[in-house]
């Protein structure tokens, strides 16, 4: 995972991936900087990527490419299944993932399970073209509430649960374990589709590893899902994971009638071709997913 070796300096933000490996940006205005109850939050205007905010030191979202990792992350497994309707989404507190979501005709209910109150207001005053007023859709529930006891508690269904956390550290480490997992499958059934992001196969290729080794305890289908996101350091790695729902079995031809039929549009990077690219393994994440069978 990321390491904590994060600095921001008058001049410039560095983002270490490992303790070897990093890379910066030039920042600039400090526009909110304040703890929780939970965690450090800092927004920043930078060139770069426009506003960006930090968690406890590590980056989080931009306005300027936070479709890299919100449109891959949902609309993957959203066109995956034939008809969405309920969605769970844990974390998610700026928004981005339940505006990917609000997009499809087909949704009459998101709950946003977010652990810190402070992100969504804060998401609220310095993010709107992120969350595009999202949380003011009547299709939307928002529930200030450990996401671990919420799933644990639950009684409802969904046809979609997204994972939208911070790295498997701190309160989110619990919410990658098998038992999680589990619980979230209880909640899908056979026919819904979980989706995470799993880190980077080439920086965090234990992370990496041992939580395709999880998600396929629990479940019959789990497809990597490979990205190029440029906020976390480039190459990063999400999973679909269903018992009966493959991704793989669209085609792009399929992918782009989906989107036309549920009328989806101002998409910057998901299409039926990078649908198909998004599956495509490199021999060495291969390589790498042979340790978990």
């Amino acid at each position: 995972m990321k390491q904590k070796n994060h600095y921001l300096t008058e001049q410039f933000i560095t983002e270490w991936l490992t303790p070897d490996v990093g890379f910066v940006f030039r920042s600039g205005k400090v526009l909110d900087d304040f703890s929780s109850a939970y965690q450090h939050i800092e927004v920043m205007e930078t060139a770069a990527f426009g506003r960006v905010f930090r968690l406890d030191g590590y980056l989080m979202t931009s306005e300027a490419d936070e479709w890299f990792y919100h449109e891959n992350l949902n609309h993957i497994p959203a066109i995956t299944h034939p008809d969405p309707r309920r969605a769970l989404i844990i974390g998610g507190g700026d928004g981005g993932s339940a505006r990917q979501l609000l997009k499809y005709p087909s949704i009459e209910k998101i709950v946003v399970c977010e652990l810190d109150a402070r992100v969504v207001s804060m998401a609220e005053q310095h993010f709107a073209s992120v969350h595009q007023g999202a949380f003011h859709d009547p299709r939307l529930e928002l529930v200030i509430a450990d996401g671990l006891q919420y799933v644990t508690n639950c009684q409802q269904q969904f046809d979609l649960i997204v994972l939208d956390l911070t790295d498997p550290q701190g309160y989110a480490e619990p919410l990658y374990s098998r038992e999680f997992f589990s619980d979230c499958a209880r909640l899908i059934g056979e026919h819904g589709l979980l989706s995470l992001h799993v880190g980077s196969p080439q920086f965090h290729q234990a992370r990496f590893c041992r939580l395709f080794t999880e998600l396929k305890a629990v479940f019959q289908v789990v497809r990597p899902l490979l990205i190029p996101i440029t906020l976390y350091g480039g190459f990063w790695g999400m999973a679909c994971a269903s018992q009966l729902r493959d991704p793989k079995r669209l085609d792009a031809d399929a992918v782009e009638q989906r989107l036309q039929q549920r009328g989806i549009s101002g998409l910057h990077y998901y299409n039926g071709d990078t649908h198909q690219a998004a599956l495509a393994l490199p021999n060495f994440v291969r390589q790498l997913l042979t340790q978990t069978e």
